[in-house]
């Protein structure tokens, strides 16, 4: 593709995700993202730092529209008993002005907290949950 064109950028609206094969039609966003963990790599003559990559950290946060108690049923029993609530997130972009589509598998992920109400007058509700995870995998990318 010589020329940018317009409708060929993805739009946000077109993304899905389930959280352990359950999909969630009331996401209103996603986000997932690795950090390279770096160290400081000193060498003689040279002004600029200079650094190796020695881990990884792999974090996300989704947002939805609060129309069940979904966090609460997957995440309460296993807090109450002492236990970490790991999940497989899917999510998937896929325009169909794009070129191509895009999907990623989380793997091991955890939530950061278990919100147990929150609301307020006039105003909507929303889920709104940060996590972490240990792997991906990329089964689709985008046609280039």
């Amino acid at each position: 593709m010589d020329k940018f064109e317009s409708q060929r950028v993805m739009s946000g609206t077109q993304g899905e995700i389930w959280i352990e094969g359950k999909y969630m039609a009331e996401v209103t966003a996603f986000n997932a993202e690795i950090k390279l963990i770096k160290e400081e790599v000193n060498q003689v003559k040279t002004m600029f730092k200079q650094y190796k990559v020695v881990g990884c950290e792999g974090t996300g946060n989704v947002k939805m529209n609060h129309v069940s108690s979904y966090f609460i049923n997957l995440m309460a029993d296993n807090i109450r008993k002492g236990r970490q609530t790991v999940v497989t997130i899917r999510a998937k972009l896929d325009d169909p002005d794009a070129i191509g589509r895009e999907e990623v598998i989380i793997r091991d992920a955890t939530f950061d907290k278990l919100t147990l109400m929150d609301w307020e007058a006039k105003k909507l509700t929303e889920d709104d949950y940060d996590f972490t995870f240990t792997d991906f995998e990329v089964p689709v990318t985008a046609v280039a």
